[in-house]
């Protein structure tokens, strides 16, 4: 320089460099999974509540034997409005929010985790993944959520088909199932859940990461706008629920056989009697118009959300 004083550069010791790179990607890593697990847990909880009357009134007629039409499902909501107020509509939403939260916020940073192994191992790093991955990645992400939450899934069940007064709160529900039908309870209809989840999770991710895929290659716009992200997770609900709903309807019949009357019996006895008493499809699919009104809105709630939250927060974080 001009002034004379020489610049002096400074050098890190060669060993210290990768430590240095290895201390920084862990550091990414955790951010990277607070925000997955923060935009799944808001992502599942918007979308829950939105839909949780007709979630609700889906589910009374998954555990009866009564013909489901929506003509018998608008008098359900009606009749309960009436006869219970109106936030009885929401009645078993606390257990709803209480398993929904932690399922989505482990379901959506398992799903991340997932995309990361699987296109390491794969070498689709950074990448879109092929379409067996991408199906596999949300196959587990499901199986990885249900696992861990199944019994407050069975709760909110128990809450939602039950009047106020014989379960006053979650804890009571707990409590009163541990004491009189045993911890083993928490846990019937896990076998049916698990194997509707891989599908659904599998089908509803992939259709997902696929039409946002394609809307990338074709539209030429690198993000899509929140209403075509709403749109596709609308598509992905409806896929995914159509393929499992036969097992939600039996996971159903097991979770709530010790409050409705239906004998505690295998996941092959219960779709019998169901086929057997109802028939294949009325009894199987009762409920499934209803879903395709709820599905696509609470999966278009929950995936816009969580890919929005997403970009705001890597934003925030710079």
């Amino acid at each position: 320089m001009g002034n004379g004083v020489k610049e002096a550069t400074a050098h890190l010791p060669e060993d210290a460099e990768p430590t240095l790179r290895s201390a920084i990607s862990k550091k990414r890593d955790h951010h990277d999974v607070f925000n997955s697990l923060l935009s799944g847990a808001l992502a599942g909880a918007l979308a829950k509540t939105a839909v949780a009357p007709l979630d609700r009134t889906k589910i009374i007629f998954q555990v009866s034997s009564k013909r489901f039409s929506a003509k018998e499902a608008l008098r359900l909501l009606y009749y309960t409005y009436l006869n219970e107020g109106f936030f009885s509509l929401w009645r078993g939403n606390s257990a709803t929010m209480v398993r929904v939260v932690p399922y989505a916020a482990i379901q959506f940073s398992a799903h991340e985790e997932y995309k990361r192994v699987l296109g390491r191992y794969y070498g689709f790093c950074g990448e879109d993944l092929p379409p067996w991955p991408r199906l596999l990645a949300g196959a587990l992400a499901g199986t990885t959520a249900a696992s861990l939450t199944y019994p407050l899934d069975l709760v909110r069940a128990r809450m939602a088909v039950t009047p106020k007064e014989m379960y006053s709160n979650i804890f009571h529900v707990f409590i009163r199932i541990s004491r009189e039908e045993g911890l083993k309870t928490l846990y019937h209809g896990f076998t049916p859940t698990l194997l509707g989840v891989i599908p659904y999770a599998g089908l509803s991710f992939f259709t997902y990461e696929t039409l946002k895929s394609l809307h990338r290659e074709y539209s030429g716009h690198r993000q899509p706008y929140p209403l075509e992200r709403m749109i596709f997770g609308a598509c992905a609900g409806i896929i995914g629920q159509s393929a499992s709903y036969p097992l939600d309807v039996v996971r159903r019949r097991m979770q709530t056989a010790g409050v409705t009357g239906f004998p505690r019996t295998s996941i092959v006895r219960t779709m019998g009697t169901i086929v057997r008493k109802e028939g294949a499809v009325r009894g199987l699919y009762k409920g499934l118009s209803m879903n395709w009104l709820k599905g696509p809105i609470a999966v278009g709630i929950s995936f816009t959300t969580f890919d929005l939250m997403q970009i705001l927060l890597h934003r925030l974080q710079g």
